[in-house]
């Protein structure tokens, strides 16, 4: 009996520059751990806490160092993109878990129902030298529909919360809902933050 719906998740490419997939889960859910996922997640949280602050950047990613790079040198270190896809990673799958889209614990490394891609630059990029020093201001707008978003997405995880524990199933339509808003918002931290991509964000939730 299969566990989910495997997702397909296209290559990134310069014109999709980010493509987020998460598995709909087929089975039902685990009540008594949608229940108390609050709790059960302080653990990996903390986890994620320890390895997302502090001296890296904003939020343990690097975006200062690749934004100095590209200016200076027009490059962009290929574990610097691995690191930061490495972390956005294990951060969706924890997303995806406080949100309910999936009970099995967060792995630090393997995708299990987050499949993510970013395109990789390349060590010499065909990026703007000096666009990475605006981009966080350009995408001001997308950050004002994300606020809105994110309220309706907490809304959505509420009544998915009732609804696993009514029926073990979590709402499709909620479900891509939520999954549209994290690929939104990876989107953004791809264009403004982690300075992989000159193509601005779309303003849509679909793939």
């Amino acid at each position: 009996m299969p566990t989910d719906v495997p997702s397909s998740s296209p290559a990134a490419s310069p014109d999709a520059p980010v493509t987020l997939s998460i598995d709909f889960p087929q089975r039902p859910l685990d009540r008594l751990s949608t229940g108390l996922r609050l709790l059960w997640a302080v653990p990996i949280v903390l986890l994620l806490a320890t390895v997302s602050g502090g001296s890296t950047g904003a939020g343990g990613l690097l975006v200062v160092a690749p934004a100095l790079m590209l200016l200076f040198r027009r490059r962009y270190p290929r574990w610097w993109l691995f690191w930061n896809r490495e972390l956005l990673g294990f951060g969706t799958r924890v997303a995806a878990y406080l949100a309910l889209m999936d009970d099995r614990y967060p792995s630090t490394e393997d995708p299990q129902a987050v499949h993510l891609t970013i395109v990789d630059p390349g060590r010499d990029p065909m990026l703007s030298r000096g666009l990475p020093l605006v981009k966080w201001l350009l995408a001001l707008p997308h950050y004002l529909v994300l606020a809105v978003l994110w309220l309706g997405a907490i809304l959505a995880v509420i009544a998915a919360w009732f609804a696993i524990l009514a029926t073990g199933r979590y709402p499709r339509a909620l479900f891509h809902y939520v999954e549209g808003v994290l690929r939104w918002q990876l989107r953004v931290v791809a264009y403004a933050f982690i300075l992989v991509t000159d193509e601005y964000p779309p303003f849509r939730l679909a793939p």
